[in-house]
Order: C-alpha cells, then structure tokens, then sequence
C-alpha cells in the first residue's frame, strides 16, 4: 500500500486529496497535513471565479488544459444535488478594460458564450460607467467559492478514507527524512517560500470585502491596471480588489478601501446599498510560473510539487491534481 502524503490544506491540496484517494482508494494511504485549514485559509477569502489570472510565464497550454479540466469538474458538480453545498454558480460575465489591446482571452472556447462587446456596445458600457474601456466582452462561467468548497471536499476526502492532521511541518527536508510517507505533494502554495525553499515565490496581496447584495447576478471586472471586480457568491456579494506584488500585510488598509467602494460603485452604483459583512485580506502565492513537476530524493522517496499558482488556484486545481495523480501512477507502477 502506497503511503501518501499531501502537504497544504487549500484548494489545490484537497483536489489533490481528492483525485487521488479516489483513484487509488483501499491501495494507497492518504494524508492531508497543513497547520490552516478551512476557514483560515487564502482561498477562503477569495470569491473562486473561474478565470486564469497573475500565472507569470505559465504556458498558455497548460493554463487552458488545466482551466478546462477545473471548469469540467464544476460543471459536473453543478449539475448534481452538491452544488449548493460546494458554492458553485453559473454566472454572467462581463469583463471590460481601458487598455488597448488588453483582452487577449485564449481561453474563451473553455467557457459558455463567449462574445467580443461591438463598439456600440463599448461606447454605451463607457456611458453607463463614466469610463474609457477599449475592449469587453460576455460570457458565462462558474463561480465556487472555496468557502464552501473546501468543506465540501474535506468532506468527499474524509468519507473515501482520507486523513486529515493539523500540524506545522517546518520543511520539506524535516518531512522527507523523518516521515514514513512514500511520497510527499507539495502543495504549500505561499508557503513553499520556506518549506521548500523557494525564493522565487511572491505575495500578491488581495483586500476585499463582502457584502450582502442578494439582487446581484452578474459578474463585472474591470481588467484595467487599477480595475475593480464586483463577484456575487451564494450567500454574498465580493467586491474587489488589490493585487500588490511583494506585499505582505494582512490588515485592511483604508486607503484601499476607498479604492474598492469608490471603484465598485462606479462600476454599479446600487451596490452601496449591501450591507458589509466583512473586509479581508489574502495573499495570493505569486511566482514567475506554476511549478508542477517531479524532484526524486536521495532516499528513494517521491516529491510531486503542486504550487505557485498566482490567482488562480480554484481555476487551475482540479486540472492541476489529475496532472499529479498521472505522475503518481507513472512512477510508482512497481511499488504496488
């Protein structure tokens, strides 16, 4: 029996739990380790649209490959009688910028419905907004809000047979020489910066705030520079948001703030009327690509690492943990 252990209690490392529990059941042993869990993790804080954002240099290719198997598995999930209990939504989309050229959506075959806004429509967007966009355009997609979707697959990995432990573990070389596990899932996310080591992983800080605003339907994002995001959710409304780089305060800070509520009004005037629930900040694990790839050990053991996924963790993690589980089962064929 294959002992596995998955390091990180988000997004990606409960698909991950998941995906493979489910495939291997009774011939693999498998454990989810994390210090936070639900509902203390970043992606608690986030509103999980789908949509492929602050990647780095990822390729393209594997964006839409893993965006596409994400976007499969929420669709089949809203189609069953868990959807309500795991968050997912089919949402409206509109999606504007003021940069030229600044939509370039090699995604738009993935989602339901995409169009380019005529430049009528544009003109009239600008009108409504008082803004200058160049480009927008439609479509339809989910939103899963890791709120609910991370209990819901804690839920799924613990009734397959799954372990779940909470603890600190300090660095990858700790677990490597003194845990039983065979093979070792990084999923740290931010935290890889010092569990791996790796320098090259960034904060990309978020503010946001909820609202309750159950009138709500529709998705608008302005994907300019300093753009604002309005996201509904099942219960509340996510009004955005930041994306500093490098910045690593967790306090709310009043002058982004302003930058939200000022922003989100713009975009929809009567959002003012929904009654604030909560301001939160997260910082998103930025680095200069998605690292997913195999690093064999001295001592024989496996490690699959799964992190660095910018702002895209609920877009890219179901397509992200089949790539893991196809390299589990291509190089662990003689340990079972």
């Amino acid at each position: 029996m294959l002992n596995i252990g998955i390091i990180g209690g988000g997004i990606c490392g409960f698909s991950c739990a998941v995906k493979i529990k489910e495939h291997y059941r009774d011939k693999a042993k498998v454990t989810v380790i994390s210090d936070q869990f639900t509902p203390n993790t970043t992606g608690d804080i986030s509103a999980g649209l789908w949509g492929p954002i602050y990647c780095g240099d990822t390729s393209e290719r594997d964006i839409v490959r893993w965006s596409k198997g994400m976007h499969d598995f929420l669709h089949e999930l809203w189609l069953t009688d868990k959807a309500g209990e795991a968050g997912v939504c089919l949402v409206p989309c509109i999606r504007a910028t003021t940069d030229l050229n600044g939509l370039k959506p090699y995604w738009d075959d993935v989602v339901f419905g995409f169009s380019k806004f005529t430049q009528q429509e544009v003109d009239r967007l600008n009108k409504e907004q008082n803004k200058d966009y160049k480009e927008a355009c439609r479509f339809v997609t989910f939103t899963s809000e890791p709120m609910k979707l991370l209990p819901y697959l804690t839920k799924r990995f613990e009734s397959s047979g799954g372990i779940v432990t909470q603890r600190k573990v300090s660095s990858l070389a700790e677990l490597v020489k003194d845990s039983q596990f065979d093979v070792i899932i990084n999923c740290t996310g931010l935290g890889a910066k010092e569990f791996v080591p790796d320098d090259s992983m960034h904060a990309i800080r978020g503010q946001v705030i909820r609202v309750a605003a159950p009138w709500v339907y529709c998705v608008l994002l302005d994907d300019s520079d300093d753009g604002n995001y309005i996201i509904p959710n099942v219960d509340t409304v996510v009004l955005g948001g930041t994306h500093q780089v490098n910045d690593y305060n967790t306090t709310p800070d009043a002058g982004d703030r302003k930058l939200i509520l000022n922003g989100c009004r713009q975009l929809m005037p009567g959002i003012v009327c929904g009654r604030e629930i909560r301001e939160m900040v997260g910082l998103r694990p930025g680095r200069s690509s998605v690292r997913l790839e195999i690093e064999p050990t001295a001592n024989g053991k496996l490690v699959i690492h799964n992190y660095g996924h910018g702002g895209s963790g609920v877009t890219l993690a179901w397509g992200c943990a089949v790539d893991v589980l196809d390299l589990l089962v291509n190089n662990t064929k003689s340990k079972l």
